[in-house]
């Protein structure tokens, strides 16, 4: 009993869904027969939408990678062996810090050697000073000796500065990304000694397009994050923007980034910057499918009355499929948005549902 009390409830529900399904498909033929009456009548279907203002985030997001604002490789200034290493990969260090010292003993000799040749000159130039008062020496004598002096000044000078040399020092502050000498090395001028790396201000490079770049200013304040620490909202500032676009018509921006204790970032890392604009006034934004020709035909169609009617607009920011326009149309007005390969200007048109 129960066995036939279920198959036949399944029965019934089973002529329900057929009924229900035959109406249906009643419905969708009335509806193409009456589009089918409309084509034959000369009217083109097509879909439209009414044109109206739209409020838009005026934000801007870029991705990019960071990049350190202060960075150097230099070279060695002198020749000479190296005797002694202070630091090591991954050393933090400070501006004027000693990082390595070259053997000078012969740079030494010749500064001790040049500094007594200079307090001599000294001795005999003020000598000839006092002769020259008196008329002991001529005025060709007095300048001879003033030359020497002049001379063993420059050599004691440039014998003081290879000590110097012997003594390298940071010339910025951050880390030792890169140590390409070790101790015994001998180096030559130009030779390649440390790279240096300072992370405590980065800067986060990424391209804009040339409809937004031209909103942004340097100095403007920017908001940053990184994949790394998401949760982490960094403090920008825009240091440059590019006076010349790539061949994409992007422009390259950099944001001055001040890393947060914790959760810094490294260069190299990927970064986002929310570049902040002024609230606008709402727009007019129409489906980038309104345009036939493309966005730069700068040409629609409007529905009017069942006619299609040709609207020259001027086009300007394109946000994904919306296209801003800035003149050419009103609130209110319709624009066909599919259809428009059967149109030429005052075609019969009739409204499709989507």
């Amino acid at each position: 009993m129960k066995k036939a009390l279920l198959y036949g409830s399944m029965v019934i529900a089973a002529i329900v869904l057929i009924f229900w399904k035959l109406n249906a498909n009643k419905k969708e033929n009335n509806e193409r027969t009456e589009l089918v009456k409309e084509s034959n009548n000369g009217a083109v279907p097509v879909l439209t939408e009414k044109v109206a203002p739209t409020k838009f985030d005026q934000n801007i997001l870029a991705n990019g990678t960071f990049a350190p604002v202060h960075e150097i490789e230099f070279p060695s200034e002198v020749s000479g062996r190296i005797t002694e290493l202070y630091v090591k990969e991954g050393s933090v260090v400070k501006k004027g810090q000693l990082l390595a010292r070259i053997d000078n003993e012969v740079a030494n000799a010749d500064l001790q050697s040049a500094k007594a040749a200079l307090s001599q000159a000294k001795v005999d130039k003020e000598r000839y000073e006092k002769a020259f008062q008196s008329g002991g020496v001529t005025q060709k004598q007095m300048d001879d000796m003033k030359l020497q002096y002049d001379n063993a000044e420059a050599r004691y000078t440039a014998a003081r500065r290879k000590v110097d040399d012997s003594y390298i020092k940071a010339p910025i502050s951050g880390a030792i990304n890169n140590k390409m000498v070790e101790v015994g090395a001998y180096l030559s001028p130009g030779t390649k000694m440390f790279e240096i790396v300072d992370v405590s201000k980065l800067k986060l490079v990424v391209a804009v397009p040339e409809l937004q770049v031209v909103q942004l200013q340097s100095g403007q304040d920017v908001k940053v994050t990184s994949n790394v620490f998401p949760e982490a909202v960094y403090n920008g500032k825009i240091t440059f923007i590019a006076s010349k676009g790539d061949n994409s018509m992007n422009y390259p921006v950099e944001v001055e980034v001040t890393n947060i204790a914790g959760k810094e970032v490294k260069a190299g890392m990927y970064g986002t910057a929310n570049f902040m604009l002024p609230e606008q006034k709402d727009a007019i934004l129409i489906p980038r499918t309104a345009f036939y020709g493309g966005v730069n035909s700068n040409s629609i169609f409007v529905f009017d009355n069942g006619t299609a009617k040709t609207r020259k607009v001027i086009a300007g920011r394109i946000m994904g499929d919306k296209v801003e326009i800035r003149d050419g149309l009103k609130e209110g007005e319709t624009v066909i948005t599919s259809g428009q390969v059967n149109l030429a200007d005052g075609v019969k048109v009739t409204m499709q549902k989507q």
